[in-house]
Parts: structure tokens; sequence; C-alpha cells
């Protein structure tokens, strides 16, 4: 199948974004070249009563001799070789529901969909648009009577990764084998029990990772038995007004987005203290005191903390909010239930 070359808006952009684009439609060709197919990579989603968020990602990917079907992900040094299918059209069905999107520079799908269905589970197909395949996902939609949710880091929180050093980043996301990554001991288990005594609740994974190890990371947490969730990642490299996207906006937009789009729910905000979790969960409590139960923060062993550069302070709590300390999962989970919030009577409701 031949596809016709991407276009790019002609607005002005950043030098560094331009360049990027005419970099990634050099590799667009060479791709389409050597019979690559463009690919939609599908990622967990979820819905209000009134809307879902799909997110997906578009890549030129190799079909596989052996079942003459498409690759639908690779790991390692090897996620970050895709070369992304640019401001290409996309058909999304839901049920009855059809739907046409389309990518953005960085082959990304992140799209609110105008769509009624129930509460719970739905599959979502996507596919480029005349294309060979479709990629299948999920949304689940919240139940609007739902008051609690959980937001969760994803670097140093769930997974070790001595982040934000970046020679040890590097090794960790080009070089490590994914089997060798290790979960933090205890938060999966203390992620499930807040999923069970708060019924309901939609878990949030929000991290400044980049889309392309996305599908590691949904394999990572299924493996560890994490509760299922989306993935709000970001997309690394320049953006149309700067030369580096910030990770920190990306969380602060993220959180202000679930305010907008879940006004009954109060957030349970999951994170340590190797990056700007406790500044950025402390302004939001500051910006939507009433969306907010409690704040849980692993804190970094001495060694992980020396080699992510943690901060030697910690900002001051914000006053009046549980804010809570552990070392490890099982720590968390024991003072969330000293906190009130876990178990027992919610003092802090």
């Amino acid at each position: 199948m031949t596809m016709p070359p991407e276009t790019t808006p002609t607005a002005k952009m950043h030098i560094a974004a331009r360049i990027e684009d005419a970099y990634t439609a050099f590799r667009a060709r060479s791709a389409r070249a050597s019979g690559q197919l463009p690919t939609v990579v599908a990622f967990r989603g979820y819905g209000t009563a009134s809307s879902i968020r799909i997110l997906a990602r578009v890549l030129y990917i190799n079909p596989d001799p052996r079942t003459h079907k498409v690759r639908k992900y690779v790991r390692g040094w090897r996620a970050f070789t895709g070369v992304p299918v640019a401001h290409t059209k996309v058909t999304v069905k839901i049920g009855n529901h059809k739907f046409k999107v389309k990518s953005d520079r960085g082959g990304v799908i992140d799209a609110s969909l105008p769509v009624n269905l129930p509460v719970g589970l739905h599959t979502v197909l996507m596919r480029v648009t005349k294309g060979n395949g479709w990629a299948s996902s999920d949304v689940t939609v919240v139940d609007i009577s739902t008051t609690v949710g959980v937001v969760c880091d994803i670097d140093d929180t769930v997974m070790v990764t001595a982040l934000p050093r970046l020679l040890l980043a590097a090794w960790n996301t080009f070089v490590l084998d994914e089997h060798a990554r290790r979960p933090v001991p205890g938060m999966a288990v203390f992620l499930n029990k807040l999923g069970s005594f708060y019924s309901g609740a939609p878990v949030m994974y929000l991290s400044t990772g980049p889309w392309n190890v996305a599908p590691t990371l949904e394999r990572f947490l299924s493996r560890h038995m994490y509760p299922r969730g989306p993935l709000l990642l970001t997309d690394w490299g320049a953006t149309p007004d700067r030369i580096f996207r910030s990770g920190r906006a990306h969380k602060v937009n993220s959180l202000d987005r679930l305010v907008a789009e879940f006004p009954n729910i109060k957030w349970i905000l999951i994170g340590d203290d190797g990056q700007h979790d406790e500044t950025t969960y402390g302004d939001f409590a500051r910006r939507h005191p009433d969306h907010i139960l409690g704040v849980g923060i692993r804190r970094l062993s001495r060694p992980e903390a020396v080699l992510a550069g943690a901060p030697i302070t910690h900002p001051d709590p914000v006053p009046g909010l549980p804010w809570v300390y552990g070392h490890d999962g099982a720590e968390l989970a024991e003072n969330f239930f000293d906190a009130g919030l876990l178990g027992g009577t919610l003092r802090h409701r």
C-alpha cells in the first residue's frame, strides 16, 4: 500500500521543530521506500458520561514475514527507532460509532470523541484510513457517581529508574532489558488496595516519559500486577515554540485536564521525592483544593537519592491536606491507614 507524503502545517514554528519535522519526513520517505506500513499502536484510554479520550501512536513498521501481520511493538532502544507517521488520518470505531481523527507531528493520537457509552470497559478499534489491519485497545468509562480517583507517577514510584540523572536514564531506557526493570517493592499491592477500598476509582499513570516506551510500560505494569489504567505520557523533542518539551508542564496540564473532565472526583496523588512531584502536587492542591483527597510520596533510599540527584530539602506540605511519606508500598499503605485514607473511617473527606 502506498501512502501519500505527510503534510506539515505552515504555521511558523521554532527552528528546532522545523529541523525535526524535516528529518522525520526524510525517514518517512525511506520507510515507505523499504515497504514499511503505517500502523496504529493503540493504548488504553478513559471516558466520561459524554466523551472518551483515545490514545495511540502511528508508526511505519515492517510487516512480519512469518505471519504476514504487522509487529505491534518493539522494546529497548528499538522503541526509539520507529518512524512516526505525521498528520495522517485514522479511522476509529467504538461499537456502532465511527470517527475520523488525525495524528500530530509526532504520530501521536490524543483525541476526545463525543460519544455516550455505558459505564465500564469498551473496545476501541483504530486503523490508518484506507489502511490494512485494525489495532484494538480499550477505554474505561468512569461512573459519574465516582468520587475518588488515583494519579500515580511511574519513574521511581512504581518502577525503579534512578531518574533524572541522564546517563542512568539512558541506560535504563535504551540498554536495560525490560524484564530486568525492578518494581518498587509493595507498590502494586498498595495501589490495588486503594482500588479495592475506593470501588470504581480510576487509576491514571502520569509520567514525563515518551510515547515510544508506552508498550514496554504497559507490559511492565501488567506483568507486576498493577491496576489497569491509561498512560498519560508525552512526546520527546522540540515543540512548535521551544527546543525542549517541558515535562513538568505536561504533568500540570494533565492534572488540570483531569479536574475539568471529572469535576466530581477528588484525586489521590502518588509520586516520589526524586523529581518535582512534591512541588507539582502541592501547586495542584493550592489551585484545586476541592479536587484533592491526599498525597502519597515515596521517599527514595539513600543510594537512589544520590543516583537520582534528589533535592536535599523538601517543600512544605499544604496545610490541612493529608501528606503521607513512605519508602515503599507497604509503608505508604500503613501511613495511609493512619491518615484515614485507607481502611477505617475517612477523617479527611
